[in-house]
């Protein structure tokens, strides 16, 4: 153990401390695991994200940059020093300015050094105070609102937020009820809580695309390196070394055998004491890799003689997808108008600020794993095959999840520590390094795609044909769900007679491609939508009107012969965009008119999403009950990961019992006690888990009554004390809760129900019922080109999104909003290579400066299936941003960017190209 430590006195929060530590060592390393001070998050250790701001001396600095040899004397503030509860706290909560929260202490402790300076800041003032951290669920628009209306609360604030009455808590903008722990620092994330006995274990991972490995003495690296408890490697694995999103696809190993199949795959685990850790030289751990040839396109990996990542699947195919109707061919050669055009995507990198990060430890014979998630039950059965254990035998523990967005579905660390710790009797912690999440966690798909529309003289569809290969890279993971979702999504909301659509997925040596907010999806509607564009300009049609044109309407039939009698949304979406599509396309040539170098330009786009599974069961289950202390307990195994679900469930269930939402509390996910509400995915936790969650309160409001004897028509009340009052016309009767015996979950009155959305398989042909229910919506993108410098100035963006019914209307907007900023990254900016881009420095996301003003839109057209007529909106928000974008520039520029990212050097390429 090193020993070059040296006292060091400050204070944080007022209060005197005394710290030995390193001179080097990192602020944020103190003030988390020696202070305990966890509400300062580290996204990144260099900078880039700052998630890990504290005051120094009153001035923000990334803690995570500052040695502790800067400290000495110092005053450092932190978000547990902000006070009980502060203006801007509260104000952050109002306005919906939190999602997943790992961010927020960040922007909360420099907003406050802002707010002490300037009490009432403009814009750009809160624009230039933020602009170091990172958010990538919000949009920013939120937090923007919150820093400048902070003045108008009165401290101390009030907690109470106006909790809605009963009966009026769909349709409420209610403060988000796990809100106060993400904006005090208090809310436990992944690597917030590990034991101070646990093992920290570190991974070895593959450095090239692929590669034949080899150890050399295990033993002897135990012996010489102190601190080093245990070497793991596949061989030491007890179960099925395998696992996988789709069981019948599960294809990857939790520690690779002989052979890596991509950069970043883990091929051994150290298992360390903590202070060995920091020190530890992994360069030296004994593994000798001979770097294999790899494929990292899909057309290298269908060439001929292309070696075989998976034996099973000749010509590398994992799955092609198929959705035909109709004579699409003749239908193309006999329409007025023929548009044709390809389109290209790069892999998208999640880049939720929160990595990876948990802890394992053995509880008897049962192992416990805490750690963020997007799947507790799938992280349950795949952890218990990986490590030889029954199911029942592993516990999943969901710490809080700081972004996920698809990729904290597919297993990452659990199986790594659960291995550590089911091994040692120790427990094992484990966080990823930014650089390590990013290269070993899953992407985006990129996608090669060809498409032809063809349409009638008045711009009525005829038929269209698509084909797309999706880059799914080493594993499965979520590629089948891609490959069958895009063809039944590709012809957009549109009525399409007759159609084609190939999906195939492509497995190479590349980073593993998997869910994504969307699914291929936002890939196929690039493809869709520009031509629709450039079908509406061939034609001499209004681009809004031939989109209204063809949208799909109440008893419309899709692609896949699916006849929607009710609840289509997509017109309604599109009407409210007219007057914004008026207004801006006017403004727009008013600037071109008196303007050069800088162009402006106005695009449109619309979206379709179903909800849930592709015709497969997704069934998800609530329980919810009274304690004898007077309060609703809901058991909400819903994960969270930002999008609101904690609360979207609890106000759907508040108001189908009869009971106001402030008389509900939680019980958070937990494979021990909470029944599978399924995986947090496919925006299907509203209107599946919703549905479910609705029933289960009708059926507990059944039981109350019954109980009471009283009908339908009573009215029920808590009180303090445990009485429960029910009222039926002018009577009133009292139930003692504490009188009653409860089950042993300690509730009196329970109820559980299931909800699986009615769907019907696809033939062999894509035809079926694959979704109960799809969301719909269409957006405006408003912005300037620079004809010399390429550059893109978006000016403003407009959404119109049909919710359903917007169950918590400040929530819905907070998902449009960062979905938009989401889409704003793929369409300009991101761009991830293997290798070159796994930081957040290299690898750009929009920053608070990038996401322009943001005008929303909640369509209600209610959907007979969803709760309250609801339907899901976390994918579909993100879906038509980047088209707009795209038909934008082309409006601004003349030219279509056919691969995005559009960044300046492609658009400058287009420009160029169209003038030879």
């Amino acid at each position: 153990m090193k020993t070059d430590r040296a006292p060091i006195s400050f204070t944080v929060n007022g209060a005197d401390v005394s710290v030995s530590a390193a001179p080097m060592r990192r602020l944020s390393s103190v003030l988390r695991d020696h202070l305990r001070l966890t509400g300062t998050k580290v996204g990144c250790d260099a900078g880039d994200c700052g998630a890990c701001t504290v005051l120094l001396d009153g001035e923000p600095v990334c803690a995570c940059l500052l040695p502790m040899a800067s400290v000495e004397g110092a005053a450092v503030r932190t978000v547990e020093g902000l006070g009980d509860f502060s203006a801007l706290q509260a104000s952050f909560l109002a306005y919906g300015a939190v999602q997943c929260g790992f961010c927020t202490p960040g922007l909360l402790v420099s907003a406050t050094a802002l707010l002490e300076r300037v009490p009432r800041p403009s814009e750009q003032q809160v624009q230039d105070a933020l602009g170091g951290i990172l958010c990538r669920c919000t949009g920013y628009r939120k937090i923007v609102e919150a820093v400048m209306e902070a003045w108008r609360f009165v401290l101390p604030p009030s907690l109470d937020f106006r909790m809605p009455p009963a009966g009026s808590a769909v349709g409420a903008s209610a403060i988000r009820l796990d809100g106060i722990p993400k904006v005090t620092g208090t809310e436990t994330f992944g690597g917030d809580s590990f034991p101070a006995d646990a093992l920290s274990v570190l991974v070895i991972r593959s450095p090239h695309h692929r590669t034949a490995f080899s150890f050399g003495d295990l033993d002897g690296y135990v012996t010489d390196n102190a601190g080093v408890v245990a070497v793991f490697t596949a061989r030491d694995i007890p179960g099925i070394n395998s696992f996988g999103v789709i069981p019948p696809f599960a294809d990857q190993p939790a520690l690779a055998e002989a052979e890596t199949r991509f950069r970043g795959e883990a091929v051994a685990l150290v298992a360390c004491e903590g202070w060995a850790a920091r020190d530890l030289d992994i360069a030296a751990f004994p593994v000798i890799w001979r770097e294999l040839p790899a494929a990292l396109e899909p057309a290298e990996a269908q060439a001929d003689g292309a070696t075989l990542i998976h034996a099973n699947r000749p010509d590398n195919l994992l799955v092609r997808g198929l959705v035909e109707r109709g004579e699409p061919e003749t239908a193309l050669a006999q329409a007025t108008c023929l548009v044709s055009g390809s389109m290209q995507t790069s892999y998208v990198e999640h880049a939720y600020i929160e990595p990876e990060a948990g802890y394992a430890f053995m509880d008897g014979d049962m192992l416990t794993i805490a750690a963020c998630t997007q799947a507790p039950h799938l992280d349950r059965d795949d952890t218990a095959r990986i490590l030889g254990l029954a199911a029942e035998k592993v516990r999943i523990l969901p710490t809080a999840t700081g972004g996920g967005f698809g990729s904290k579905i597919d297993v990452s660390l659990q199986p790594l520590i659960g291995l550590v710790a089911l091994k040692t009797g120790r427990p094992a912690a484990l966080t990823y390094s930014r650089t390590e999440s990013m290269a070993s966690t899953t992407k985006r798909h990129p996608a090669t795609m060809r498409a032809t529309l063809g349409a009638d003289a008045d711009g009525t569809l005829r038929g269209m044909v698509f084909d797309g290969e999706f880059n799914t890279g080493a594993y499965a993971s979520f590629g089948p769900t891609v490959a069958n979702r895009v063809p039944v999504h590709a012809s957009g909301p549109y009525a399409t007679p007759n159609y084609r659509a190939v999906a195939r997925a492509i497995h190479t040596n590349g980073p593993v491609s998997g869910a994504f907010r969307g699914f291929g999806v936002p890939q196929a509607t690039l493809m869709q939508e520009t031509l629709l564009d450039e079908l509406a300009v061939k034609l001499g049609l209004d681009r809004l009107q031939i989109r209204l044109r063809n949208a799909l309407r109440n008893g419309s039939e899709t692609v896949t012969g699916q006849r929607l009698e009710e609840g289509v949304g997509i017109g309604d979406c599109l009407e409210a965009l007219h007057p914004h599509w008026t207004r801006a396309l006017a403004e727009a040539n008013a600037f071109n008119v008196a303007n050069g170098k800088v162009k402006r330009g106005v695009g449109i786009a619309s979206c379709w999403y179903g909800c849930g599974n592709t015709s497969l069961p997704n069934p998800s289950t609530i329980k919810l009950g009274l304690a004898p202390e007077g309060k609703v307990v809901l058991h909400q195994g819903a994960v969270d990961i930002g999008q609101g679900a904690n609360t979207v469930i609890a106000q759907i269930a508040a108001d189908a019992l009869g009971l106001p939402l402030g008389d509900f509390v939680l019980r958070g996910a937990d494979t021990a006690i909470t029944p599978d509400a399924g995986k947090t995915s496919a925006s299907r936790q509203t209107y599946v888990s919703g549905k479910a969650a609705e029933k289960a309160a009708k059926a507990l409001r059944d039981n109350i009554l019954r109980y009471a004897n009283v009908s339908a028509e009573a009215s029920l009340q808590l009180l303090p004390g445990g009485l429960l009052l029910v009222h039926e016309g002018g009577e009133r009767r009292r139930i003692d809760l504490t009188l009653l015996e409860a089950d042993k979950d300690g509730l009196v009155f329970t109820a559980e129900e299931s909800y699986d959305p009615p769907t019907t398989p696809l033939d062999a042909k894509g035809q079926g019922k694959p979704y109960a229910v799809y969301g719909y919506g269409a957006q405006i993108a408003e912005l300037e080109v620079d004809m010399a410098l390429g550059t893109v100035q978006l000016i403003k963006i407009t959404a119109a999104h049909d919710v359903g019914r917007a169950i918590n209307p400040l929530l819905a907007e907070g998902q449009i909003e960062g979905g938009i900023a989401q889409g704003i990254g793929m369409a300009l900016m991101e761009e991830y290579i293997p290798g070159r881009t796994e930081n957040l420095h290299d690898y750009l996301i929009p920053t608070i400066g990038d996401v322009p003003p943001i005008e929303t839109i909640l369509v209600e057209v209610p959907d007979p299936e969803g709760p309250f007529g609801a339907k899901g909106l976390g994918e579909h928000v993100l879906i038509p941003t980047a088209p707009a974008i795209l038909n934008a520039i082309r409006h601004a520029t003349g030219v279509l960017v056919t691969k995005v990212p559009a960044t300046p050097s492609r658009i400058l390429a287009a420009i160029e190209e169209a003038r030879r």
